[in-house]
């Protein structure tokens, strides 16, 4: 009976100690978690498995996408994701430097990995030009399940350059294996030291410019200026030098963006035509389907997006995506486009397209291709 009795203690006390050793341990724990979370380092701490599932589970739902600048493009946000994706989130070990060539500049062939993918320099990006069409054909892409663009235009290439590739790179969404990524800022076309930073980014790089007909494009840029600027001169005021000799005045941006052939001989100086595509922006509002399969080929991505996503929106003048399942509207981009433009004399439209028509047509020449401006 005495035994039993003192068996008995031990094993209370023995308890004790667990009890009183499990909590110090616990202690431990949560002040080391606690160090590393004031110190900035929580997310190099694993995470439980059930979090990492609902981390993905926002990545494939497209609610971790990066914010938009534009007011318009938050109402597209993310994109549409696949089965193939949800397979693709299984492999952990990715490995997206594209099989650059070596002698490639070495930052083009480095990556930031983790769990969830890893932060590439862009393999396309939308190059220009302002006022054609880019932030459309961004948002249209960006329902591809293997396309992670940027929401904001990054300026790294022609305002931001000195912050260095690093920084530029960390502005990148993740991506895994087989996913492309992308950026667009329409200024970096005319923008001359960005073809040779590009260049030295990668040699590689896909080019995409959206053209429109570049009276159309500098009536709208006006426009757009205007709704900023109340009070600035009439249309003609700034197109013309002289408004009795017609002389046009190709120092006004509005004017000189939509010199294209200008703009082209500067690009390529550094990369052959065969990395650019030229996808037109008129095209873009009557046929967005048929110009979205020329730019998914060009990326090299399997033909997604297509005729079923879009339909036209006759308020707005322009198409709009399909209502996504689970959503309550179909998603169109916001109120800054399809805006009306002023009325501008005829005279003044002629002066100016018989100013671009010899542009026009060596543009057609050096790209192979007759946008049917004239």
């Amino acid at each position: 009976m005495g035994c039993s009795k003192w068996r008995a203690a031990l094993n209370v006390g023995h308890l004790r100690v667990q009890s009183r050793l499990s909590v110090f341990l616990t202690m431990i724990v949560l002040v080391t978690y606690l160090f590393y979370c004031l110190n900035g380092l929580c997310d190099s701490v694993p995470r439980p498995v059930f979090t990492q599932r609902a981390h993905l589970h926002e990545r494939i739902s497209g609610r971790n996408e990066e914010p938009d600048a534009a007011q318009d493009a938050a109402q597209l946000g993310g994109g549409t994701f696949n089965a193939s994706l949800v397979r693709d989130l299984s492999n952990s070990d990715t490995n997206n430097n594209n099989n650059e060539d070596d002698d490639d500049n070495n930052n083009s062939n480095m990556s930031i990995a983790n769990t969830f993918g890893s932060k590439k320099f862009p393999q396309a990006i939308i190059i220009g030009v302002k006022k054609g069409g880019t932030r459309a054909l961004l948002e249209f892409l960006r329902i591809h399940p293997d396309v992670r663009a940027v929401g904001a235009e990054p300026h790294f290439f022609d305002r931001f350059y000195d912050k260095g590739l690093e920084w530029y790179r960390n502005l990148m969404p993740r991506t895994l294996e087989g996913q492309i990524t992308m950026e667009k800022t329409p200024s970096y076309f005319i923008t001359k030291e960005a073809p040779r930073r590009v260049f030295a980014m990668s040699r590689h790089t896909k080019l995409i410019v959206v053209v429109r007909d570049p009276v159309t494009r500098a009536v709208s840029d006006y426009t757009q200026t205007l709704t900023k600027s109340p009070g600035l001169p009439s249309f003609q005021n700034l197109a013309f030098r002289n408004s009795t000799t017609g002389l046009i005045d190709t120092s006004w941006s509005a004017v000189r963006i939509g010199i294209y052939s200008k703009h082209l001989e500067n690009w390529l100086r550094f990369f052959p035509l065969s990395r650019f595509l030229f996808v037109s922006g008129e095209r873009l509002v009557t046929d967005p389907a048929g110009e979205m399969g020329r730019v998914q080929d060009f990326l090299g991505l399997k033909r997604v997006v297509t005729d079923k996503h879009f339909y036209f929106n006759q308020t707005k003048g322009f198409p709009c995506l399909k209502k996504p399942e689970g959503s309550s509207r179909p998603r169109c981009l916001g109120k800054s486009k399809g805006r009306p433009h002023p009325q501008i004399p005829d005279g003044v439209l002629l002066r100016l397209r018989d100013f671009y028509r010899p542009f026009n047509l060596k543009f057609y020449q050096m790209t192979g291709h007759n946008f049917g401006w004239d």
